[in-house]
């Protein structure tokens, strides 16, 4: 049988196939089809399968990672939606936290508000209200509620989120006008935030459902089309979703809450950088993936996924109140376009060529100098050998758009600028390491940098390099690393509560309560699923501050009752997290528990990595395959040297590397520069460090 991921990326589609019983890799990386991008995908597993003789009803494991809802929010072309809420509550998504982005402009533009996620005309109020903890002290008028939704159905609205105070206290209400809006539209999209996000903070919550359902037409009839296709084509597997979280979902819990795929390409990026990390016998790593459009960095220490604050965890333009893991996003990849702006300052991204046109050396269209363009005019990239000779690369047409675009009005060569253009990438991607260890209180020196992606192996070595970085491990298929770490993830679930419980005084058999509660919902899910009992891990966490704070920390929590022990634990687990994360901890301050959560996980296959027979002599000559002049910096110069390069299918365990040196494959170019050497492991990985760096 056989294991599928597919990671549809903003310029590259990439697909693994997994035979489960002899662990053998088959890859392909593709266009990704801008239109429709399940179609290029469908297109790519069926010729895949086709060239590796596999039956699509061998498929018995499918697992997708989609950047559909995030283009969706990102590119402002969700769903007309409508918003029903508490009568006097009509302008909470408009006036949002009153932050001000630029604190002292005059002519302030709150992102929010241009582009909303409900037009005001479509945001609809009813009398009712609840009041914690829970009571209700206006009933629901549901008439109101019935002329509402005539008023947005005659409006065409095409999906509705349903947000009443407090309802995460007490559902009914909500629950009820959920209920009417099925009655009379029932093909209609609609979510509710008790199902969405029950915690409290209105304007979060509020956010958070209405991007739901702004999100969720268009994400649902894509879903729905790749599962139709895989269907058609005879896959026998289920279609299964990454989430932000870093866990899989299935398609009934995507659709349900499509404001969880948020980040869901870049948490399979992550997911695989760990498993990378571990076949080669390192816990603790930094994540780089640089793609065509953007590059994605994760922190993992000790192999553990970190989340962000809730608060924190937005997209664009809209706050998103859903667990995402921890991953910082840049607009820095091998399309970022290079660039001299009108006050005569260079720059590089965020501007990307995308697939269509590409960068110029493509051929395609493309005129501006790109990332691409100027690896290859550096000698960096192979013109002949890329993507596996499938796509001739113009090194004229790259040094003509450097040339008339920076050459001239920055004064330098084309060698000089295309360095310099890679210079200021590579420092974009260092500060988003360094916000994603430094400041959160960890030190790079206890790390592995695993890079990946399609570009990620070209800037990894420098990245090391300026942060005393140890150790850079390139994976045998870096630029479908993505896609690997969808097959490394298990199927995962989060329910949360608002409890508002003071450690120092709580009610702990509600407590306890609330956990069984939550627990059962998750047991529930993952047993649909499919899921026996033996398969399934249950663990808990709280979100807790000190009496005083306005923002809370997320610590573990223990299994079992809920008794002075539990809340020990609980209380000894923030204070190490506050000392994290702000350097000093209150353990004579009283301990608030704002919310309580509890995430199921459905164990599925493993997947294990190879190991290969090491060669006879750690002299890699009969991989090479040539010698290029390719420039380096030194000393702040491009200098010209001689070097070698060698076919990644042909390296062995045990060969040894020498910066400088390049390896070539069909998804990645890995760029070893001097000062770096690197031996391939027993996995297939190449293990880099600085000369004088331990064997």
């Amino acid at each position: 049988m056989y294991s599928v991921g597919i990671d549809v990326g903003g310029t590259h589609t990439d697909l693994v196939v997994l035979d489960q019983k002899t662990g053998q890799l088959h890859v392909n990386k593709t266009p990704t089809s801008v239109d429709d991008p399940s179609h290029g995908a469908i297109n790519a597993l069926v010729a895949l399968c086709a060239d590796a003789e596999i039956s699509p009803n061998t498929i018995d494991h499918f697992m997708h990672g989609t950047t559909v809802a995030t283009n969706i929010a990102l590119e402002h072309n969700g769903a007309r939606t409508g918003l029903i809420t508490t009568e006097g509550f009509r302008d909470i998504l408009h006036i949002a936290r009153h932050k001000r982005p630029q604190t002292f402009s005059l002519q302030l533009d709150l992102p929010w508000q241009r582009n909303p996620l409900v037009p005001r005309r479509w945001r609809m109020t009813v009398p009712e209200r609840i009041i914690p903890p829970g009571e209700i002290l206006r009933t629901l008028d549901e008439g109101a509620v019935r002329i509402a939704v005539e008023f947005l159905l005659a409006e065409g609205v095409e999906a509705i989120a349903v947000c009443f105070l407090h309802s995460y206290l007490n559902s009914a209400h909500e629950a009820r006008t959920v209920e009417i809006i099925k009655e009379m539209a029932p093909e209609l999209f609609v979510c509710a935030s008790y199902v969405v996000v029950p915690q409290y903070r209105e304007y979060e919550r509020f956010s958070t459902t209405a991007l739901n359902a702004y999100i969720g037409p268009k994400t649902v009839r894509y879903l729905r089309s790749m599962d139709q296709e895989l269907k058609t084509q005879g896959v026998g597997a289920d279609l299964h979703l990454m989430q932000s979280s870093g866990g899989a979902a299935t398609l009934q819990a995507a659709e349900a809450r499509p404001v969880n795929l948020l980040m869901s390409g870049p948490a399979g990026g992550l997911i695989g950088g760990i498993w990378v990390g571990k076949s080669a016998g390192y816990d603790s790593v930094i994540t780089l993936d640089v793609g065509g459009t953007s590059a994605d960095i994760g922190v993992a220490p000790n192999g553990e996924i970190l989340y962000k604050h809730i608060l924190d965890t937005r997209l664009g333009d809209y706050h998103a109140m859903v667990p995402m893991a921890e991953l910082d996003a840049i607009g820095a990849g091998g399309g970022s376009i290079a660039y001299v702006d009108s006050g005569g300052q260079f720059q590089v991204g965020p501007r990307s060529a995308g697939a269509d046109p590409g960068p110029s050396c493509y051929g395609t269209g493309g005129t501006e100098p790109t990332a691409t363009d100027c690896m290859l005019a550096l000698g960096w990239i192979d013109p002949d050998n890329f993507l596996g000779g499938r796509t001739y690369l113009h090194p004229e047409l790259a040094r003509k758009a450097i040339q008339d675009k920076l050459c001239g009005p920055l004064g330098m060569s084309v060698e000089a600028a295309a360095s310099g253009a890679i210079r200021i990438l590579t420092h974009s991607m260092i500060q988003a390491c360094e916000i994603n260890s430094v400041r959160r209180g960890y030190d790079p020196r206890d790390f592995a940098l695993v890079a990946f992606g399609g570009a990620g192996p070209l800037f990894a070595c420098e990245i090391a390099k300026e942060m005393n970085i140890p150790t850079v491990i390139i994976p045998p298929t870096p630029g479908l690393t993505s896609a690997l770490g969808l097959l490394a993830s298990d199927v995962i679930y989060e329910q949360s509560r608002t409890v508002m419980a003071s450690s120092a005084n709580p009610e702990t058999e509600l407590l306890e309560a609330d956990f069984a509660k939550l627990e059962a919902v998750i047991l529930g899910q993952l047993r649909d699923d499919g899921f026996q009992d033996v398969d399934i891990e249950i663990t808990r966490q709280v979100d807790c501050r000190y009496a005083g704070q306005g923002y809370e920390l997320r610590s573990d929590a223990p299994q079992g009752p809920v008794d002075v022990a539990c809340l020990e634990a609980i209380r000894a687990g923030f204070d190490a997290a506050h000392l994290l994360q702000y350097g000093k901890a209150f353990p004579e301050k009283p301990v608030q528990i704002v919310n309580i959560r509890v995430q199921g996980r459905g164990i599925t296959v493993p997947l294990q990595a190879t190991t290969n027979v090491f060669a006879d002599d750690p002299d890699p000559i009969n991989a090479k395959t040539g010698s290029r002049l390719a420039y380096y910096l030194q000393d702040g110069e491009p200098i010209g040297l001689p070097t070698p390069r060698y076919d990644r299918l042909k390296l062995q365990p045990g060969h040894k590397l020498v910066g400088p040196a390049i390896v070539d494959q069909m998804d990645a170019t890995t760029v070893i520069p001097p000062g770096f050497w690197g031996v391939v492991d027993a996995s297939g990985n190449i293990v880099l460090k600085p000369n004088g760096g331990a064997s």
